[in-house]
């Protein structure tokens, strides 16, 4: 058994517990801890943020009053049987007003304004953490590292637990969360920055910095060395720093210019976000799951559903939000590779959990005796709330319809943990591609996106429909291997790479070319060019020649149908969204209700009233099986999971559950 096996080992959805700078009361802790248990929760994830006004301020951040509360949680989560996580710093990004200047963000030009809002120390606002620099990130860790120790410790160990503290190859079951990269990058800078660059490109960056977007191949080295030390500096010492400290790292790498399928791969769980993020995003993060054999891919769930408003908000029907469009939103992540859901999320209440619990239970006993719309919609009104979230509690506008929507997240994500991702084709991910470009079109910018390189409009050719395609980038493809006809990369396994992309870096092409000199059949769909500033001829010529060498192979082609001739694994008319394992030696199939497909931020406030009942007829072609139609039908807001044999044999499986559409 691996260690990544033990991390979050059953599929109950968590959420996330904004922990606002207010007082802290054991009884309210555990009243709400209470109520997560009885709503089919299988954890929360702490999440230290600003204080509310009128309220008295909690302790100080990382005092040892608050590291007291933070433990009592995690000590009571587990006498339930629930776990818990903590965000390794207080709102984001990591920062605070202990990080010193010299361990602050940087730009070419001088210290970082940016400063850390909306955090538990306001009305002080912290210096952002230097990203670039491990030495700074361990610091801060120790910091907080001290402040949680008492929280991260092993508990009490049964006869029926796993003794974790004496196997140090097993992580801690406490994840140390990191929230989306929100740290400014213009101009962005680290001391040994502007010397290493000279050594790897072989001129001067600096006079560049001024008015880099004017110079895209100068840009293209500043975005591609930064990315190195983004992923070296940082996101891998946070995973080497949470396994020596008991605990596992469980991140959010959007918004980061670096390679995000290195960077979600440091990560022992690469985590996605929706709908700030389209659901078709989480395939970035699913596919670096697979290329690194992780087995779990979590997604920050239901964010900012109808749009975002900024800090105080709230959004658009906040409160009032219909659990038919959380389902819709659910199954379209499911469908692109996440199996963990964490709801975003649950505001912590200092005294009315247990009452607002109490009122709950009587409004769902009132609605059992009467079906009177008043009956059914009488629930404790929201004593706080986070102002960009969706409302997880007691007086949640969904909260009867809760645990059975828990259950039914829980079931599909239980199957979509099972075997190893199945897919038919490796895409090159398009990275050089999105590092030459600038700022997104204004009216593709959104809250979440504002340049290229963040990926949020990255989806894969719609000539590899039905194929499960996922990413790939060079470093994977360097530790890939052909044989037998199979390009093996961790836990995926490939019939064909394809490459489309007006710039390829010479890296990817020199792997490129090895593996399809090892047989590997190639699409590629047009000649690529060299990114960057070339300042040495020599490395110019050589990316020629071996642009050449990967033409002549005979298994290298553009045309697609030459390489695969074989169907795709499922094909048809406007063919739902699916997810597809390898398990054993048969293959379970995920497919979204054909109204999730293509969401897109914001949803509509009742969109789910788009998914009524619906029929679609699909064909499934299997290795060494005739292929053979299926009829799909899905009832209002419903999802299908199949297990399908290796004989084409076909059981639908029961997921237990339907959301009501909204009148």
């Amino acid at each position: 058994m691996s260690s990544h096996e033990l991390l979050y080992p059953d599929s109950r959805p968590w959420t996330r517990w904004w922990w606002f700078n207010i007082e802290l009361r054991k009884e309210g802790i555990k009243a709400q801890l209470d109520w997560v248990k009885a709503n089919g929760f299988g954890g929360v994830e702490l999440a230290f943020v600003y204080p509310l006004p009128g309220q008295e301020r909690g302790p100080d951040f990382l005092s040892p009053e608050w590291s007291s509360k933070v433990a009592f949680a995690r000590r009571c989560c587990e006498s339930l049987g629930l776990g818990c996580d903590f965000t390794f710093g207080t709102l984001w990004p990591f920062g605070g007003t202990f990080v010193s200047e010299a361990d602050a963000s940087q730009r070419f030009d001088g210290p970082s304004p940016q400063r850390l809002g909306r955090s538990w120390e306001l009305p002080k606002e912290g210096r952002i953490l230097n990203h670039l620099d491990r030495h700074a990130f361990l610091r801060y860790a120790d910091r907080l590292g001290a402040a949680l120790a008492d929280a991260l410790a092993p508990a009490a160990e049964s006869e029926h637990s796993i003794p974790r503290s004496l196997d140090p190859s097993i992580p801690g079951s406490s994840a140390l969360f990191c929230d989306s990269f929100e740290v400014e990058t213009e101009g962005l800078w680290t001391t040994g920055l502007g010397e290493r660059f000279q050594e790897r490109f072989g001129y001067d960056v600096l006079p560049f910095m001024p008015k880099l977007d004017e110079h895209p191949d100068v840009r293209y080295d500043h975005r591609k060395l930064i990315a190195d030390y983004i992923l070296h500096e940082f996101y891998e010492p946070f995973t080497e720093y949470s396994h020596r400290h008991n605990s596992f790292t469980r991140v959010q790498c959007h918004g980061a210019p670096c390679d995000l399928l290195s960077a979600y791969a440091a990560a022992d769980v690469p985590e996605s976000e929706a709908i700030l993020f389209d659901p078709e995003f989480s395939r970035i993060p699913a596919s670096a799951a697979a290329l690194s054999g992780k087995p779990v891919v979590s997604a920050e769930a239901f964010t900012c559903l109808y749009g975002w408003v900024p800090y105080p908000g709230p959004g658009p029907h906040q409160c009032e939000e219909r659990l038919a469009d959380l389902k819709l939103l659910a199954d379209a992540l499911f469908a692109n590779g996440v199996n963990h859901v964490f709801w975003h999320g649950m505001p912590y209440q200092a005294q009315a959990q247990a009452q607002a619990g109490q009122e709950q239970a009587d409004s769902r006993q009132l609605a059992a005796n009467s079906r009177t719309p008043e009956a059914v919609s009488r629930k404790p009104k929201a004593v706080s709330r986070f102002y960009a979230s969706v409302h997880v509690g007691p007086d949640s506008a969904f909260a009867a319809e809760l645990p059975g929507f828990n259950a039914y997240m829980e079931r599909v994500c239980g199957a979509m943990k099972l075997g190893r991702p199945y897919s038919e084709v490796a895409v090159y991910m398009p990275i050089e591609d999105q590092w030459m470009k600038g700022e997104l079109p204004k009216e593709q910018q959104k809250s979440s996106a504002r340049y290229y390189w963040e990926m949020h409009y990255l989806r894969p050719p719609a000539e590899l429909a039905g194929r499960q395609p996922l990413w790939v980038s060079s470093p994977f493809l360097e530790r890939a291997r052909f044989e037998d006809g199979t390009l093996q990369v961790g836990d995926a396994r490939f019939s064909l790479l394809y490459v489309d992309c007006e710039w390829l870096d010479g890296d990817g092409l020199a792997q490129i070319l090895r593996l399809a000199s090892g047989g590997l059949p190639v699409c590629l769909k047009r000649l690529p060019r060299h990114p960057g500033r070339v300042v040495d001829k020599r490395e110019a010529k050589k990316y020629e020649q071996e642009l050449e060498a990967l033409t002549r192979q005979g298994s290298v082609t553009s045309e697609l149908s030459v390489l695969m001739q074989e169907p795709p694994v499922v094909s048809g008319e406007d063919a739902p969204d699916f997810w597809c394992r390898t398990v054993d030696d048969e293959l379970l199939f995920f497919f979204g209700h054909p109204a999730s497909r293509g969401l897109s931020y914001p949803m509509e406030y009742g969109q789910s009233a788009k998914a009524g009942q619906t029929r679609r007829d699909v064909r499934f072609s299997l290795s060494g099986v005739e292929p053979f139609r299926l009829s799909l039908d899905f009832g209002c807001c419903e999802s299908l999971l199949l297990r399908v044999s290796r004989t084409g044999r076909v059981e639908r499986l029961d997921l237990g559950y339907a959301a009501s559409l909204p009148h």
